[in-house]
């Protein structure tokens, strides 16, 4: 009897130490998770700040809806940097855990979920937009109208709340933890699995199968096309080529930062088991670098946006050095002749705008070749 109980004292002891000893590993690596995460905070606002000063007002060749669109991605892109970085930074340097509910973690975990869940539903609505705008350019304007563009964007801002406000209340359906791996506030998944199951169902595979699904389809339009122009010797044509540039880095950029958060999601829900330090940490910031990634993919790749942001750089540097009124006009002058024929109140232009504002996806005629639809009657 003794020797039994020995032999259950040690593993107790074990425990301990192992326990002791984990947490001084975790503090020991704190520093360098907050210098991280501040890193990657500065750089997601500083890109979006950029994207903002650019389309606030209108870009060549993006149609009306495509910039709310991306607005509206701008917007959930800076949530990361501006609200949910600081909210958990907050938590780990105020906040000593305990293992009671608390309000705090449970109001920082609610926003970190909507954030995360509006980012994607903003990133397939933007899909959805650029699908119809290329297989539908005739009739974009009246599919994809302002009020229902503005509805989408409505959706994807609202819908995500009221799917996860049961994660704001203390003794809500679903507990909350700090996590000293991550540093973040995050819902404990396996305290309620049918919950934890419906938000993937309701949240990611949704979004990831529209996106899926119409920029595949954009791709192998794409890949046709230049197919296409290659036997007709037109060079095989620089926008199919883009277009096939721009869409696989889309896809591959969203899956590489989404899927392993949604993964330890799911295994948390199912086993009720965490996941090593450093692979939690780097699961649960990876969709935040995606706030980064999206100004590159959606933006500076593009060549109206960067001729733009020139134009916006220039403009600050005018103010800077008053008496430039040559300057001034000189800069006036290059902007309005970016694109000649400039008439914004065109229903055809906002189809053919909205067309190319899809990063130039698919050249429909042969290069060198004018295109002019008539209006429909």
């Amino acid at each position: 009897m003794m020797s039994g109980i020995n032999n259950l004292s040690v593993p107790s002891t074990d425990v301990d130490l192992n326990v002791t000893d984990l947490q001084r590993t975790l503090e020991a690596h704190r520093t360098i998770k907050i210098g991280i995460i501040s890193v990657l905070g500065v750089m997601i606002t500083l890109g979006n700040i950029a994207v903002v000063m650019v389309i606030a007002s209108a870009v060549s060749g993006w149609s009306r809806n495509s910039r709310y669109f991306l607005l509206s991605l701008t917007g959930a892109d800076s949530a990361f940097g501006l609200l949910i970085m600081p909210l958990n930074l907050c938590v780990s340097f105020m906040k000593e855990y305990s293992g009671g509910p608390d309000p705090f973690c449970h109001v920082v975990a609610f926003f970190n979920a909507t954030i995360y869940s509006t980012c994607m539903y903003t990133l397939a609505t933007i899909s959805l937009e650029r699908y119809i705008a290329v297989f539908y350019p005739l009739k974009y304007s009246t599919v994809l109208t302002r009020r229902r563009a503005l509805l989408l964007i409505a959706f994807a801002w609202v819908f995500p709340p009221v799917l996860l406000v049961p994660i704001s209340f203390p003794e809500g359906i679903i507990e909350v933890q700090f996590s000293r791996a991550s540093l973040v506030c995050n819902p404990l998944y396996s305290s309620n699995v049918s919950y934890s199951l419906s938000l993937t169902c309701f949240i990611f595979f949704p979004c990831s199968a529209i996106m899926t699904f119409c920029n595949l389809r954009l791709w192998i339009a794409a890949k046709r096309q230049r197919l296409k122009l290659r036997r007709h010797s037109w060079g095989g044509g620089y926008r199919p080529k883009v277009a096939l540039r721009v869409l696989v880095p889309v896809m591959t950029v969203y899956y590489t930062c989404w899927t392993p958060c949604m993964v330890i999601m799911l295994y948390n829900a199912i086993s009720g088991s965490g996941v090593p330090e450093w692979i939690e940490f780097i699961a649960v910031w990876l969709p935040t670098s995606n706030g980064f990634l999206n100004c590159i993919f959606y933006f500076w790749i593009n060549h109206s946006f960067r001729r733009k942001f020139h134009l916006v750089l220039q403009r600050l540097c005018l103010g800077l050095c008053p008496g430039s009124d040559s300057d001034s006009s000189c800069v006036n002058s290059v902007e309005s002749s970016v694109v000649p024929g400039w008439n914004g109140n065109s229903s055809l232009h906002e189809r053919f705008s909205s067309v190319s504002s899809t990063c130039a996806l698919l050249t429909l005629m042969p290069p060198q070749t004018s295109v002019r639809q008539p209006e429909p009657a």
